[in-house]
């Protein structure tokens, strides 16, 4: 059939257009700043009693420095999480609606959307599984693996320098999963990043301990890692073994 022959779609029945990469990304950095909104207002909530007003919605709007669509994705997490309530009306705004629940991690705090024990009993595991991922890594690791080990420690350099707790937490659990990929034995891989998704997974944000500044102990673990780090490359088991032990976070 001639192309001016073919039947025309009726109008509002053509097919949506495909979406472009930009597309993509822009819907996906939108869901990624409504989480890191809603874990910034989850610690807010977590430092103040249940009731407690946190703001308007504008205020914890231009708090987050997002847009109302990614505030209101922001919102509906929030509340889906029960982290905060909304009440209309003068004097109205976000209200802390209950503590979400809590693992220490060394000389931090993780707000968890789930059961705090299934996080804990992840965290132990991993911090038992650690020395031998360790020892694998002193003795298969090559220069390119150490190469880009110090390139995620980058990573974890410049969330400490921006002090975002849950940016440096990220860029660490990256840190452990790329030490694990040295590891030639595949249950032990498998096993160890597991844990690690899962501890990820279920993680609101960061909070500070009562008796230790955050950013301390941020600065604290970054030159801890970096020393590790440059142990490996060494070869230096006795050092390395060292710096493993002073970095578990349950014992």
């Amino acid at each position: 059939m001639p192309k001016s022959e073919r039947p025309r779609p009726r109008p509002g029945s053509e097919d949506p257009p495909a979406l472009r990469r930009a597309d993509w990304d822009r819907q996906g950095a939108g869901s990624h700043r409504a989480m890191q909104a809603a874990a910034q207002i989850t610690a807010l909530a977590g430092g103040v009693p249940v009731g407690e007003r946190l703001g308007t919605k504008e205020e914890l709007r231009a708090l987050c420095g997002v847009s109302v669509g990614t505030f209101n994705e922001t919102l509906r997490l929030l509340q889906a999480r029960g982290v905060v309530s909304v009440r209309p009306g003068p004097g109205g705004g976000l209200f802390a609606a209950s503590q979400p629940p809590m693992v220490r991690l060394g000389n931090s705090v993780l707000a968890l959307d789930t059961e705090p024990t299934d996080v804990a009993d992840a965290v132990r595991v991993r911090d038992a599984l650690d020395p031998l991922l360790i020892e694998d890594a002193l003795w298969h690791g090559s220069p390119a693996d150490f190469a880009e080990l110090r390139t995620l420690l980058s990573a974890m350099q410049d969330a400490a320098g921006g002090g975002d707790p849950v940016a440096f937490v990220k860029a660490n659990w990256k840190l452990h999963a790329r030490i694990a990929a040295i590891s030639p034995n595949t249950l032990l891989r498998s096993l160890y990043v597991s844990l690690l998704d899962l501890i990820e997974s279920h993680t609101l944000s960061v909070l500070p301990a009562a008796e230790h500044p955050l950013a301390d102990y941020i600065r604290e673990r970054y030159e801890l890692h970096a020393a590790l780090v440059e142990a490996l490359a060494a070869r230096d088991r006795v050092t390395a073994m060292r710096l493993v032990a002073e970095h578990n976070t349950t014992g």
